[in-house]
């Protein structure tokens, strides 16, 4: 297993999730996003961004949904430093949303859901 993955939260993951294989984590673009659907093949399907950093590889899964804009577009969005945090800047809005918790730097009662994140053998795995 490579020990590259979004803040270790794969200790995180209780024994009711399971763990979506995503992509090779090649296939993933650096410093940008991309859409996915997690669990794409129940009715309980979740539409995700991921997004990859240049710093170590690292990988992290957030919604799709902005709720400012009520639209999937937040893989769309700019990756940017909010202060020391790595956050991404909705494409519609400009609102910006923690990567590690989805909290909303502009407003502290919004939030998003984060998803852990996990890499193995090359490939990138979602829990949710």
């Amino acid at each position: 297993m490579n020990d590259l993955t979004q803040q270790a939260q794969d200790d995180t993951v209780t024994a009711d999730q399971s763990w979506t294989h995503i992509c090779p984590l090649q296939d993933l673009p650096i410093d940008a996003g991309i859409a996915a659907l997690l669990h794409a093949d129940t009715p309980e399907e979740t539409q995700i961004a991921l997004f990859r950093t240049s710093d170590n590889d690292a990988v992290y899964a957030i919604s799709n949904f902005d709720p400012f804009s009520e639209a999937n577009v937040l893989a769309r969005g700019i990756l940017c430093s909010f202060g020391e945090q790595i956050a991404v800047a909705s494409p519609v809005l400009k609102e910006h949303f923690d990567l590690v918790t989805g909290q909303c730097f502009e407003d502290d009662s919004v939030s998003i859901a984060t998803f852990p994140v996990k890499l193995d053998d090359g490939n990138v795995f979602v829990a949710g």
